[in-house]
């Protein structure tokens, strides 16, 4: 996520996104309020809203009026899929062809993660 040139709410997103992912936060968790979000993150209220209500408009955040924002049901799995088809789509080709132009094997990848 260290993409500066991304708009603060896609940064954020990004951020609530990966929580989803890693478990964090699952279908049905209430996620933390716009102002401790906000806090946490040193953002303004207003772009972390904004944030919030894109994932909103995407049907990933059902909003239960004086209670909270939760993680809607399937989100997860939505979620996931889309991650993986921006990455296949976006991310992986470049990296792909670095890999190809250095000459790497996936052993030497694999050996990496250690």
């Amino acid at each position: 996520m260290a993409d500066d040139s991304k708009p603060v709410y896609l940064r954020l997103r990004e951020i609530i996104a990966a929580s989803i992912l890693d478990g964090e936060f699952s279908d049905g968790d209430m996620l933390p309020s716009v102002r401790a979000f906000a806090a946490q993150q040193g953002a303004n209220p207003l772009t972390v809203a904004k944030a919030y209500q894109s994932f909103q408009d995407d049907g990933l955040v059902v909003v239960k009026r004086g209670v909270g924002m939760f993680v809607a049901d399937g989100a997860t799995r939505r979620l996931r899929v889309a991650e993986r088809a921006y990455f296949l789509e976006t991310v992986w080709p470049p990296v792909a062809a670095q890999i190809r132009r250095l000459g790497l094997r996936v052993e030497e990848l694999d050996a990496q993660k250690a």
